[in-house]
């Protein structure tokens, strides 16, 4: 396949174009294509003249055909061509065309020589070049000159060996009771056991563009293995194991091995308890004490006014009265057989067969389930969804539920944004201080102390700034994962649901006003609207 192509010429008779057809299915020249080219260098035409010469020679039965443009005579013109270079200037490309019929040929040296003029010093395709000017080829495109992209890397990787997601929800009996004793929240590890192995990040390769600047690679995120006590890491720093028979759990980014600490009651014979792993007590936590555990809590027994709070989940066999004054706090889920007169918050789900004038907050959802399954009294919030058989009372108990996303959420978004917003303005100042104070140092040059401290002061700061930021953008997709989970949020009522129960959906309430039954409660249309379940 060879395109057409255009050769200008003088005669007795003035200024003529010589029309080359294509072969196997080449590209025609285009009207355009001459007319630019004389333009360019500053032939005059008569546009009727050239229209008709080129349709002329489109039915000529000749391979060349030459037609004339103008009567006028010029001077020969040399071999020329066009440039193009790619936005993003990892190729060039060129386009030839031949010198008038007794003009002169360019070189392939002064070809190159133009190109590195033009500033293209890498990827030059010689052995291209050469073969062109060996055997031209007109009015054809190209690559002269192509850049290297940069191999883009990959994040470090951290894979852990042990099951990291241990949200066992308690189980319902054929007689519709909750079993809160086979829940299998603890992950056991042996001695020497593997925990987990991080795969370090791949930086990747530079490019260089036909300017010959360096493209960098995306920037990728480095890991490091974080873990507690009981724990070795080994020499290359690339693997953990276990010190001990326990268990293990993952809170954060952070690997927790520890023995379980195992106690029969929690009262005046153990005093309060504060320990770095897992806390199972085999009977009652009375009132006045406290369990604060980095693991699960599991009390077999009933909890009294006491204050138990775990970095993991809490697990209640028989049940909590906090008589007013006890509370319960979980990073994780709170499950328990009843909870009465208590406080009680958790990060993930709370699941349980009654709530009684309690304040019970979740970070997910919440089952009131088993026979009774009624929520009677207090205030009770989740994100998502708020599950249970029987809300409010009949004897007009002031009871509260509310689900959704926290308004102070979406404000606290628009912070983390300025603060954003904020920290990547100052970093822009720096850094072409920090850049060029550096570059001097490079170069021998030696700054003064007070310079030194001063630049050193600033690296700090640029970098406090480049933690702050990350930290910052961790949050806000957090915060909005909060957000896109409780667009949906509802609560649904499987039994009866009393007058004078207030619901409430993000920012919008209603008050029950009569009983109602198998209902469901969402926000449509900016109000508070019952469906049936």
């Amino acid at each position: 396949m060879k395109n057409g192509y255009f050769q200008i010429g003088c005669t007795g008779s003035g200024t003529v174009i010589k029309l080359v057809k294509p072969e196997a299915g080449g590209s025609e020249v285009t009207a355009k294509e001459i007319a630019d080219y004389l333009s360019g260098h500053g032939v005059l035409y008569d546009a009727g003249l050239l229209a008709k010469g080129i349709l002329d020679a489109a039915v000529a039965a000749k391979n060349e055909f030459l037609f004339l443009v103008n009567r006028d005579l010029i001077p020969e013109i040399r071999e020329s061509y066009i440039l193009t270079v790619a936005q993003d200037k990892m190729t060039a490309s060129v386009r030839f065309y031949p010198p008038s019929m007794k003009g002169e040929r360019m070189t392939a040296q002064e070809f190159l020589v133009d190109l590195k003029v033009k500033g293209i010093a890498f990827g030059i395709r010689e052995k291209e070049i050469a073969a062109f000017f060996t055997n031209p080829a007109y009015c054809t495109d190209f690559t002269v000159a192509m850049g290297i992209p940069a191999r883009n890397g990959s994040d470090a990787e951290i894979k852990y060996f042990f099951n990291t997601d241990l949200h066992t929800k308690p189980t319902l009996s054929e007689d519709g009771s909750v079993d809160f004793f086979h829940l299998n929240t603890i992950c056991h590890c042996k001695k020497g056991e593997v925990l987990a192995r991080l795969y370090p990040e791949d930086p990747g390769d530079n490019g260089t563009n036909i300017y010959g600047d360096t493209i960098k690679p995306r920037e990728v995120k480095r890991r490091r293995l974080e873990f507690g006590r009981n724990i070795t890491l080994s020499p290359d720093r690339l693997q953990i194991t276990s010190d001990v028979d326990g268990h293990v759990t993952l809170v954060g980014n952070k690997v927790f091995v520890s023995n379980v600490l195992e106690v029969e009651n929690v009262d005046t014979s153990t005093g309060d308890i504060e320990y770095e792993g897992s806390v199972q007590v085999n009977g009652n936590v009375l009132t006045n004490f406290s369990v604060k555990a980095k693991g699960n809590v599991e009390v077999r027994g009933v909890v009294e006014g006491a204050v138990i709070e775990a970095g993991g989940d809490i697990i209640i066999a028989r049940g909590m009265n906090g008589m007013g004054r006890g509370t319960l706090a979980a990073n994780g889920d709170v499950v328990a057989k009843f909870i009465e007169n208590a406080t009680v918050s958790a990060k993930g789900y709370v699941s349980t067969e009654s709530i009684l004038h309690s304040r019970v907050m979740a970070g997910t959802e919440i089952n009131v389930t088993g026979r009774r399954g009624f929520i009677t009294g207090g205030r009770v919030s989740a994100t998502n969804v708020i599950r249970m058989k029987t809300l409010g009372s009949p004897m007009g108990a002031d009871t509260i539920v509310e689900v959704g996303a926290d308004p102070s959420v979406k404000l606290r978004i628009q912070e983390l944004q300025k603060l954003v917003v904020e920290h990547k303005k100052a970093i822009e100042i720096s850094h072409p201080v920090l850049t060029a104070n550096v570059q001097k140092l490079q170069q021998g040059v030696k700054l003064k102390p007070d310079q030194m401290k001063y630049l050193q002061e600033m690296l700090q700061e640029e970098n406090r700034r480049k933690q702050e930021m990350e930290n910052c953008i961790q949050e806000i997709e957090n915060l909005q994962v909060i957000l896109d989970e409780s667009s949906n949020a509802k609560v649904e009522v499987s039994g009866e649901v009393f007058a004078g129960t207030k619901i409430c959906i993000g920012d919008v309430s209603m008050v029950v006003k009569n009983p109602m039954k198998f209902c469901k409660f969402v926000k449509q249309q900016g109000d508070v609207k019952m469906t049936a379940l």
